[in-house]
């Protein structure tokens, strides 16, 4: 049996949540661990939540209000000691080098196609578990 991985999810659209969840499902890829998601609608909280520790892999969601995903992960990056993989929701393609700005470690455009989410978020967490 594999490990739980807690993938923690930020938006301030619970529908974004929502999508990023169920596109994504119990587990991701086939020979991935399963996932527990944690839910979190301010920056705040995502800090908090990377203060307490646990979080296998971050998703951010590129146009949340009043910060956007992709300040936030950058801010991670920055401030965050070992910060978890950050995988970026974009909201168009074209946006590609803001992702690279942001030093996300992967990212997929809006609306979430649960393939490519799922394919992208299953090869973060493969690199998670092979670091342990």
């Amino acid at each position: 049996m594999q490990p739980t991985a807690t993938v923690l999810v930020y938006s301030d659209d619970s529908t974004t949540r929502e999508q990023v969840r169920l596109a994504s499902g119990r587990r991701p890829v086939p020979d991935g661990p399963e996932v527990e998601f944690l839910e979190c609608a301010t920056p705040e909280a995502v800090l908090r939540e990377l203060d307490r520790g646990g979080i296998d892999v971050c998703v951010l969601d590129g146009e949340a209000v009043p910060m956007g995903g992709m300040g936030l992960c950058r801010q991670i990056k920055d401030e965050v000691f070992q910060s978890p993989p950050v995988l970026v929701l974009m909201g168009r393609p074209q946006d590609a080098w803001l992702a690279t700005w942001s030093r996300a470690d992967a990212a997929v455009t809006l609306p979430v196609d649960p393939v490519d989410l799922a394919t992208t978020l299953g090869s973060l967490l493969r690199r998670v578990a092979l670091s342990a």
